[in-house]
């Protein structure tokens, strides 16, 4: 199993589900966030002209868990639907998961999900 976090732009959530959907993957959990990266915090370059500091932008980031075998698919799903090719567009962290377990039941394993 594979836990990807995805910061995005918050128009991309719906594109995101969609995505996780056609997969066959409905958990997820969705946090608002503010953050800034290479772009430094600026949506437009305006701003940095006009001596304006945003500093943090609105994001959004999902958490989900998907099987190994997927995890390619899904990437590039996410590459070709949610990129606009400029800055901002957000990052996927890939972690590995060990195990699960489901606390209604005290479950563990492949099954959880």
């Amino acid at each position: 199993m594979k836990k990807i976090e995805v910061i995005i732009r918050p128009e991309k959530l719906e594109a995101l589900k969609k995505i996780l959907t056609k997969n066959e993957y409905s958990g997820m959990t969705v946090l608002s966030a503010m953050g800034c990266g290479h772009q430094e915090g600026f949506d437009n370059p305006e701003f940095e002209k006009l001596g304006l500091e945003v500093n943090l932008l609105p994001k959004l980031y999902v958490m989900t868990v998907v099987w190994d075998e997927d995890l390619e698919d899904i990437l590039s799903e996410i590459v070709d639907t949610l990129s606009t090719g400029n800055v901002g567009d957000g990052k996927v962290f890939i972690s590995d998961i060990d195990d699960v377990m489901r606390i209604r039941t005290g479950e563990r394993g492949k099954q959880v999900l």
